[in-house]
């Protein structure tokens, strides 16, 4: 099963790019293959969302709960889809007093093989895309130090 570890220093405070990626609705602003993102419970510092993620003929609609422990953890626990399982956190630990060290981890397996098999040719470059266009989403939002 597909899965990606990825840590970057980015310039900005752990409490930006914890806010960055906690803001789960403007996901479709800027994250490749992300059509819609809802949250539709919110329960303390848990949420409950929906991400529909598609391309070309290619959609699919998962659910999710998202514990935000600010500033420096968010893990994400699948609920339901198209998945037989999804582990997934981001840590964002502080660098300096302006920058943070983003710590990224995802790890998941499709139910139907035919779309493992087709995900698993392009993981890795659709992950270390996904994860640019959050860096690039903090640059516009926060500037470039």
């Amino acid at each position: 099963m597909p899965t990606h570890a990825e840590i970057r220093t980015l310039p900005h405070t752990p409490e930006q790019m914890f806010d960055l990626v906690a803001d789960i609705e403007s996901y479709p602003e800027f994250l490749p293959w992300c059509l819609e993102a809802k949250i539709w419970k919110r329960e303390g510092n848990v949420v409950y969302a929906d991400l529909v993620i598609g391309y070309k003929m290619f959609r699919e609609r998962f659910t999710s709960k998202v514990t935000l422990t600010k500033p420096g953890h968010i893990h994400v626990e699948y609920l339901k889809g198209p998945l037989k399982y999804l582990s997934n956190h981001w840590r964002f630990l502080p660098s300096n007093p302006d920058a943070c060290v983003i710590d990224f981890f995802v790890d998941f397996e499709f139910k139907n093989p035919v779309f493992q098999k087709v995900m698993g040719v392009f993981f890795n470059e659709a992950v270390k895309r996904m994860v640019t266009a959050f860096e690039q989403h903090g640059r516009a939002l926060y500037g470039d130090r």
